[in-house]
């Protein structure tokens, strides 16, 4: 799983979840290594386990003939009280961390592999992460 060395701070503000001020993702929002990438479609914070499972089908269906290239990291800390904890006694301990993924955000690139391999490999993987994702290609 992707986590970070070290924090500057433990636990970090809870952001405003209203989804008409999002907006749409500004960076990684190009193919910038492989042929074959994976582009999110909608918002959605994506924790370590999920990006760790969507690694592990890409390496299944990639194998020693392709290349993979995680574009996001895991850097924002999510904390959770314990259940049945009365209210107040502060904020929660860190549970894990997660990367707040945008609309238009690159996740994922492969290269080395056949267009047909990739995109089923890439639409597998699109399937662990909790939001909609599809699969862009190079154009030269």
């Amino acid at each position: 799983m992707l986590l970070p060395k070290k924090v500057k701070h433990r636990n970090w503000h809870s952001t405003r979840r209203n989804m008409k001020k999002i907006g749409v993702e500004t960076r990684g929002i190009t193919l910038s290594f492989g042929q074959f990438g994976l582009k999110s479609t909608s918002y959605s914070r994506v924790t370590s386990n999920q990006i760790e499972s969507a690694r592990k089908v890409l390496a299944r269906s990639v194998s020693k003939t392709g290349r993979i290239w995680i574009r996001i990291f895991p850097d924002r800390p999510i904390t959770k009280k314990p259940p049945e904890v009365p209210m107040g006694s502060g904020k929660g301990d860190v549970q894990g961390f997660c990367f707040e993924v945008k609309p238009g955000r690159v996740i994922f690139e492969i290269d080395g592999v056949t267009e047909p391999i990739a995109k089923e490999a890439l639409r597998k993987a699109g399937t662990k992460l909790p939001l909609k994702t599809r699969v862009i290609t190079r154009t030269i």
